[in-house]
């Protein structure tokens, strides 16, 4: 059976708090486990008035603390923002808090706008170019092997399992170079998906960490009882990608919009068609059936599952009905 897990973006939504929303969190990351998906990941974004996961090491803490059998960890942390040493300090102190529960996936986008970006690099000037220079130093101070003449403490030996994450043919490359396990973001950046899988699997070299290539995609789920309350339930987060893509600035999730689609003209909706394309929307026996269409396509080891929904409570059930489809395949 394939894994699946779940990404979350923490979400804000219009009229509510980023408490409110790392409340959720911790919640959601509670259901998840008892549903069996097999880790929790958060993703590193700034300046985004929709996202409360900019201090993403410690909402893994506070969603670490929340559980205990899920792996926890960030899909992913932006590597050119931080210094390697300040993360293996930060992820050894979280696999010192949640021992062998923690993951490390690793992407070189910034996480944020250009303006936002020269605000968080100040003084360190990392543009993405040294990134994979930087991973090694990172596995570096977890080998605890003395290459960099500094140890990490926390960090030196910690059991992270390092991730690369990617939406360009860059990061296949690295993982498959590095012998790592990627992440690809077709659920949100698809148009280079199956290059990606053919580079990534192609050029693996098997590493002390993996002896075959080990492949997560993001895919989107908006489950619930019909099709036609899952088209609903979607039209939260296609608002907000349609606000971002339109004007470069993320909103907070807006309520859902009967006939959303429809409003759009043809632009609009080409423009969703292809950025959601890895996406299931529907009922269970809908859900089930994409779900399993996509992962004949790409072979997956693993998807790594997400989704905003303006409603909690809807969502928990949407992952209900996820986790059902994906254990029935």
């Amino acid at each position: 059976m394939t894994a699946y897990s779940l990404l979350d973006l923490v979400p804000i939504v219009q009229g509510g708090s980023a408490a409110q929303a790392l409340a959720n969190a911790a919640d959601l990351a509670r259901h998840a486990e008892a549903l069996g998906f097999t880790r929790y990941w958060v993703a590193e974004h700034h300046g985004m008035e929709g996202i409360a996961s900019a201090a993403t090491a410690v909402v893994i803490a506070h969603v670490g603390a929340a559980t205990a059998t899920i792996r926890i960890g960030s899909g992913g942390i932006m590597l050119p923002n931080h210094a390697p040493l300040q993360v293996a300090e930060q992820f050894g102190t979280l696999d010192a808090l949640f021992p062998g529960r923690v993951d490390l996936g690793l992407g070189r986008a910034p996480g944020s706008d250009q303006r936002v970006a020269a605000a968080i690099r100040r003084g360190y000037g990392g543009d993405g170019n040294d990134f994979p220079q930087d991973v090694v130093e990172l596995q570096s101070y977890f080998a605890d092997d003395g290459q960099t003449g500094i140890r990490a403490t926390p960090g030196a030996g910690a059991d992270v399992k390092i991730w690369i994450l990617g939406s360009s043919l860059f990061g296949a490359q690295l993982a498959a170079a590095l012998g790592l396990p990627y992440a690809f973001a077709s659920h949100f950046a698809p148009g280079l998906l199956d290059e990606a899988i053919s580079v990534y699997r192609r050029n693996f070299r098997p590493s002390a960490v993996l002896d075959q290539p080990y492949l997560a995609l993001g895919f989107n789920v908006f489950a619930a009882d019909s099709d036609a309350e899952a088209e609903l339930l979607a039209s939260s987060q296609q608002q907000a990608f349609v606000a971002i893509r339109t004007t470069g600035r993320g909103i907070q999730l807006p309520p859902p919009v009967p006939g959303y689609r429809e409003s759009l003209g043809a632009q609009g909706n080409a423009m969703l068609d292809q950025v959601l394309s890895a996406s299931a929307i529907g009922s269970l026996d809908t859900i089930r059936d994409q779900l399993a269409a996509f992962i004949a396509r790409t072979g997956a080891d693993e998807l790594i599952l997400t989704s905003a929904m303006f409603d909690h409570a809807a969502r928990k059930k949407s992952l209900t009905i996820a986790a059902e489809a994906m254990q029935s395949l």
